[in-house]
Parts: C-alpha cells; sequence; structure tokens
C-alpha cells in the first residue's frame, strides 16, 4: 500500500491535468503540419494526451480507465487541441517551453503509472512498464495514427531513457518505504535527463551492421582457419625434415655398405 502526503497528492493531480493539456496542444501542432481539421485536431490531442494512460488502465483492468472515468481529462486534452487550432505554436520561445515543460510531464507520467501499478500490486518489472507506458505511450500512438514511425524509437534525443529511470527510481524508493520522498525525486530524476538530453543532443547509438554474436562467429571462422593453414605449414615443413633425415640416413648406409668413411653429411 502507498502511504503518500495529500499535499504531494494534489500537487500530481494539478501537474497531471497541466501535462494532459500540454500534450493536447502538441497533437494539435502535429495536427497542423498535417492540415488536419477540427476533428483531426480534437483527435490528435485526445491519443497524444490520454492514450498511454487509457492503455495502462485497460492492461490493469481495475474498472474504466480514469480518463473515460473522469470526463474532465478529455475535455482539457481537446481544449488544449482547440487552443493549438486557434493560436499558431511555433517559435523557439514555444519549442522550449515545449521541451521543458514536456519532460516534467514525462517525469510526472513515469511516477504515476508506475505508482498505480505498485498499488494494486504488481511487480517491480511490471510498475516500471507501466510507468514507461504511461509517459510515452500517447505519443507513441498518436505517431502510428499520423504514419509515422514512433520517435522514441531512434534518431532523437532521449524521451524513453528518462521515463524508465523515473519509473525505476519511483520502484526503488516504494521499496525502501519512501513513497512521497520517492514521487518527487523519480520526476526530478526523469526530468533533468530528459532535459540534460535535449540540450546536449544526447542519443541511444544505432547501427545495423552491428551483430556481436554473427560478429563473433566470423572472427572464430577467421581464427580456426588461420590455425588450419598454420597446422597445414607445419605439416609440410615437418615433413621435408623427415625426408631430409631419411635421405642422410640412406646416403650413410651407402657409404657403410661400400666400406668407405662416412661422409661429412648435414644431419
Amino acid at each position: 500500500m502507498l502511504t503518500v502526503d495529500p499535499s504531494i497528492l494534489g500537487i500530481y493531480r494539478s501537474l497531471d491535468l497541466i501535462g494532459v493539456l500540454l500534450n493536447g496542444a502538441i497533437g494539435g501542432t502535429i495536427a497542423r503540419q498535417r492540415n488536419f481539421d477540427i476533428i483531426g485536431f480534437s483527435v490528435l490531442a485526445l491519443l497524444s494526451a490520454l492514450g498511454g494512460g487509457m492503455v495502462r488502465d485497460a492492461l490493469l483492468q481495475q474498472g474504466p480507465p480514469a480518463a473515460i472515468a473522469e470526463p474532465m481529462y478529455m475535455g482539457v486534452a481537446v481544449a488544449g487541441g482547440v487552443l493549438a487550432m486557434v493560436i499558431h505554436l511555433k517559435g523557439r520561445a514555444w519549442e522550449l517551453f515545449r521541451v521543458h515543460g514536456d519532460a516534467v510531464i514525462l517525469g510526472v507520467w513515469a511516477v504515476t503509472g508506475s505508482t498505480k501499478a505498485l498499488s494494486y500490486g504488481l511487480p517491480a518489472a511490471s510498475a516500471v512498464f507501466m510507468g514507461v507506458l504511461t509517459a510515452v505511450g500517447g505519443g507513441m500512438i498518436r505517431d502510428v495514427a499520423c504514419g509515422d514511425i514512433p520517435s522514441i524509437f531512434g534518431g532523437n534525443t532521449l524521451y524513453a531513457t528518462p521515463a524508465i529511470t523515473a519509473a525505476t527510481t519511483m520502484v526503488v524508493f516504494n521499496w525502501a518505504g519512501h513513497d512521497g520522498v520517492g514521487m518527487i525525486a523519480a520526476t526530478v530524476c526523469g526530468a533533468g535527463f530528459a532535459i540534460l538530453a535535449y540540450w546536449r543532443g544526447w542519443v541511444l547509438p544505432a547501427n545495423p551492421e552491428w551483430a556481436p554474436v554473427n560478429m563473433t562467429a566470423a572472427q572464430l571462422m577467421k581464427a580456426l582457419k588461420r590455425a588450419e593453414c598454420r597446422g597445414e605449414r607445419d605439416g609440410i615443413a615437418e615433413g621435408r625434415r623427415e625426408g631430409h633425415a631419411e635421405g642422410v640416413a640412406e646416403e650413410r648406409r651407402r657409404w657403410r655398405a661400400s666400406g668407405a668413411e662416412d661422409p661429412d653429411l648435414p644431419d
């Protein structure tokens, strides 16, 4: 059972709604880029803001998803999409606000998802997965709905990795019995990691040619081939030495048979 101060829960409730509004607006900006109408704005706003939490709640099977049970969530998400429709959110100022605000919400949602899983008695690994799903699931569904490869699959600054960090931190603090401190610490870790990754341009390495098992097998085959060639060369050299020794012995036998002294033959 989680033991968290009600004031902390209230703060997280407020941050949760702010995150829904922000991600609804982010979905709306993508709808503008695709030249969608108001339906497209609304759907992308809902998917972006609520998709991860809805999938999480569907997997937990503990009643209807919170986004459906509490109409406020859907209203705030659509409001974010409408905001992006009536105001063209662009420029450096919006970019910085979006990145930093989304980083904080990433940490909040990773904590929210992991704590909800822990409250239902799920093991640590499942809690981490639920936290990450809550944080990045909406963006993944939104990208797929737009016909894009989810941005977290590579080529972009770290996003899922900070979510994993935040969810794992929360699970560790829960194990230690400090849920309230863990919620704050995990959010700070996840948000700080995401912001630092943005400014430093951190990405996970990706190399389609990298296959350590295949590489090791190829290296092993080369080593065996070299050993085989070396063995063949050693065998030829040994055969030559044996042939030379037999020739010297035969020559000495012939000289002895003729009654002459042994010639000074090399061994």
